[in-house]
């Protein structure tokens, strides 16, 4: 079995983004019999979807759970729903900000993750690490990259979804305005590394979210 886990370069004026440090960290773990595949994206609408897709092509997996930084939240956050926009608060690493625009013209107005995202959840509460199911993805890259996995996707049977990690202290101690929640990386790599583990298991006992027709909301 075969997992990708992707992450994106720093963004913002960051020099960190937790989503790399973890998904590097885990790069070719092998975990219940599966293989982990860490792939780094472009924090660049331009240039976030054909890297995905090159991903996607060449390690062909059975599992894809992307990750992204979310500042301001204190858990693991599974994200159930992409929508079909970009409408950038804050330029890209390209300096470019998109406001109302679809990720896909003409694509259906949402999908739903794939992953069982209930069970992911309870699962990562029962190891210790606080997590919830998130109704929202944003609007920005990484709901672009959630929304566009999801297309990519549809009818081949993969299991694939998003998830937003908490800053690192070493970001929140630099933040300005009030201090903002952060995880160590040592503990936000466990956590993943145990969510990797769950998806599996679920992967091999055939439990996905298979009750959402290839999770499109039109």
């Amino acid at each position: 079995m075969r997992v990708l886990l992707t992450g994106f370069e720093p963004f913002g004026g960051q020099s960190l983004n937790p989503s790399w440090e973890v998904a590097r960290a885990l790069h070719g773990l092998q975990t219940e019999g599966a293989q982990v595949t860490a792939v780094q994206l472009p924090c660049v609408f331009a240039q976030a979807l054909p890297a995905l897709q090159q991903a996607l092509a060449q390690h062909r997996p059975d599992i894809v759970l992307a990750l992204g930084q979310a500042e301001g939240r204190c858990d693991f956050s599974v994200e159930r729903v992409a929508i079909n926009l970009q409408d950038a608060g804050i330029p890209d690493n390209a300096g470019a900000q998109p406001v109302d625009e679809p990720v896909i013209a003409d694509g259906p107005a949402a999908y739903f993750s794939t992953l069982p995202i209930k069970a992911l959840v309870a699962g990562l509460k029962g190891a210790g690490f606080p997590s919830s199911v998130s109704q929202t993805a944003g609007t920005f890259v990484c709901n672009q990259v959630f929304y566009a996995l999801q297309h990519m996707l549809v009818g081949q049977g993969v299991h694939s979804g998003f998830m937003h990690l908490p800053l690192l202290p070493e970001q929140a101690a630099r933040w300005s305005g009030p201090t903002l929640p952060s995880w160590p990386v040592s503990l936000q790599i466990a956590g993943v590394q145990q969510a990797l583990q769950l998806l599996v298991t679920c992967r091999q006992q055939g439990r996905g979210d298979s009750d959402i027709a290839d999770g499109i909301l039109s």
